[in-house]
């Protein structure tokens, strides 16, 4: 599949090289130096072919990481994997640079040992690398304890490794979503998707068996009918996902069965899921804009503010930003909260507020005196675009249940301490005017 792999520098000198196949040379370093690292023009695609070889890379800080092969391969396939690599890397050594690379350059060939075999992807679980792999080399290992790594490496809980003790045991829940809208200026949504992950931190002792629950609605199959019947007898309101995907933990034969999320999570900080949505959208924020045009000198503006969602919750870091016209001379500004200032390099006004209660609104108004211009051309009136971030998932998404399970060691559901959170943020949030 892959038939080379080369980690280069910003002056395009190769720090580490490893060929897998016979039909890629040495010449293949040069080619992408010349062709990608020292090209004048702005390199646009991550993918570039260059005389029948096609070479994919990925950039980090000053370092360039590029496959190499002359097969035509899956590129979805090969930057998962080159994003498998960087993340093992980082795991390794925290930040990759190319002083941290020179340092670890012994560490990186033991590593792609392991990761590449012929040009094919094994094992890049970074929990299973760790067990035999360390910052001084691959340890010596009794009998007992290499049988221990062949399970780990091999089995199918290859994200976690066992023998895991905590104090205290405790879960973190994070659902992050972002959202994005389009509105006219008369208030009707265009367009509105909401992109959310789940983001968790566990810190469990043993092999602990997960169990999470969201309120969404089952739409692909047979059992929708009965579970939408089900939740409108209950009176709980339901979301309708999309898409969604999950991480390689999740056991999705009973996701599809029950809809249940069942687990067994990798050790620290991961990404449980990710999903998408695009019915029944709490909008957080209203932009009502009102341009009038006094004279060709003369420019008015006033845009009302709305917050939507509960009066016991905050808006935080919300930013408005108005455009003016590339003609203005001079702005004034009234605002009763926040801070307003026209930003003359990006020809908008930046409107700024720390935070703002749930059914409020607030209003800017701003005369603008305009240059006298040739242009014959109107104002296009580009849209006012929005940055925020709010205590609430803007989805309607909402964590039902989160149990543990753990048999082996003696604790239960009720000794586990937990934690969620929600936070819905801004995505390209913009109010045509």
């Amino acid at each position: 599949m892959i038939g080379g792999l080369f980690i280069y520098n910003h002056k395009g000198e190769v720090l580490i090289s490893r060929i897998y196949r016979d039909n890629i040379t040495r010449q293949a370093t040069d080619a992408f130096r010349v062709n990608v690292i020292h090209a004048r023009g702005t390199v646009r695609s991550p993918v570039t072919s260059i005389a029948r070889t096609n070479f994919f890379h990925v950039k980090r800080g000053n370092v360039w990481i590029c496959a190499v092969t002359k097969d035509n391969v899956n590129a979805a396939t090969v930057f998962e994997f080159l994003n498998r690599i960087v993340n093992v890397m980082q795991s390794y050594f925290s930040k990759i640079s190319e002083e941290n690379i020179k340092n670890n350059f012994v560490l990186i060939y033991e590593l792609l040992d392991e990761i590449l075999d012929f040009g094919y992807p094994q094992n890049t679980e970074v929990g299973a690398l760790k067990t035999f792999i360390t910052q001084q080399g691959i340890k010596t290992q009794s009998k007992e304890e290499q049988a221990q790594i062949t399970s780990q490496v091999t089995g199918q809980i290859g994200w976690r490794r066992e023998g895991i003790k905590y104090r205290r045991n405790e879960l973190f829940l994070d659902v992050l979503e972002s959202v994005n809208l389009l509105m006219s200026p008369q208030g009707q949504v265009l367009s509105s998707h909401v992109s959310g992950k789940v983001k968790m931190k566990s810190y469990l002792s043993g092999m602990p068996e997960c169990k999470f629950g969201m309120n969404d609605k089952l739409t692909l199959d047979k059992s929708a009918v009965t579970r939408t019947d089900d939740a409108s007898k209950s009176g709980k309101p339901s979301i309708a996902i999309d898409d969604c995907t999950f991480h390689q933990c999740v056991r999705l034969s009973k996701f599809e069965a029950d809809r249940a999320i069942s687990f067994i999570p990798p050790d620290g900080e991961y990404e449980l899921m990710r999903y998408r949505t695009t019915k029944e959208i709490n909008l957080p924020f209203r932009v009502i804009p009102l341009v009038k045009e006094n004279s060709k000198q003369k420019l008015e503006l006033k845009i009302v503010l709305k917050s939507n969602f509960k009066p016991s919750l905050l808006g935080q870091k919300i930013e408005v930003r108005i455009p003016t016209p590339k003609n203005t001379a001079s702005v004034q500004l009234l605002c009763a909260k926040g801070k307003a200032k026209y930003k003359s390099s990006d020809n908008a006004i930046v409107w700024k507020l720390k935070r703002l209660g749930g059914m409020k609104e607030s209003t800017i108004t701003a005369e603008v005196e305009l240059l006298p211009t040739s242009d014959k051309k109107k104002w296009s009136r580009p849209p006012i675009s929005m940055n925020f971030e709010v205590p609430f998932a803007p989805s309607g998404l909402k964590v039902r249940y989160l149990k543990v399970f753990e048999s082996k060691l003696n604790y239960s559901d009720h000794d586990v301490i937990k934690w969620v959170r929600y936070i819905g943020r801004s995505g390209l949030y913009e109010t045509r005017c």
